[in-house]
């Protein structure tokens, strides 16, 4: 058993429902190699889940890929993650958890800081990661759904997330 203790995050204004999401431009990785690519070229495509999650490696990061990974749901709309991660260690956890799904990398965390979902490591001066957090997103950008976590761990009622995708498509 994982022995961890639930701590409540700080309230946070994130982007929500009726929002126009952010757009960006970050590596996006997959299984093979990684490019610079924005977050509306893949909306320009069709329907996009945003996927926040904590770095690789974590146990959260583990359980909510390997979720998302078991639903398939990159058969209906694009799938893609964003962490602090390093392409290298996105290409890893693409390869360990057996993924379909791409991964942006941003080191820096400003995505997470422009989404309202930014989370200071405890006892890490100047360290923060993105709280987990999922957005799912149509061909403008508009948010459709949004869940950000209220608490460390804390991870998305999957069937719900499932249901909006399947309203969207």
């Amino acid at each position: 058993m994982v022995d961890f203790e639930v701590v409540d995050l700080p309230e946070t204004d994130h982007v929500d429902v009726g929002d126009t999401a952010p757009d960006f431009t970050r590596p996006l990785v997959n299984a093979e190699y990684w490019e610079g690519a924005s977050l509306s070229e893949l909306t320009d495509n069709g329907p996009v889940l945003l996927v926040f999650y904590p770095m690789d490696g974590a146990f959260p990061a583990t359980y909510m890929w390997n979720e998302m990974r078991d639903r398939e749901w990159g058969n209906t709309l694009t799938v893609v993650g964003l962490s602090i991660s390093s392409p290298y260690e996105h290409k890893t956890l693409i390869e360990e958890r057996g993924m379909e799904y791409s991964l942006f990398s941003d080191p820096q965390n400003g995505v997470a800081r422009e989404y309202g979902v930014e989370n200071d490591l405890d006892g890490m001066a100047g360290v923060s990661e993105a709280r987990p957090a999922v957005f799912l997103l149509d061909e403008d950008r508009t948010v459709e759904y949004a869940w950000v976590a209220s608490e460390w761990p804390d991870f998305p009622d999957y069937d719900e997330v499932e249901a909006a995708i399947a309203d969207l498509a």
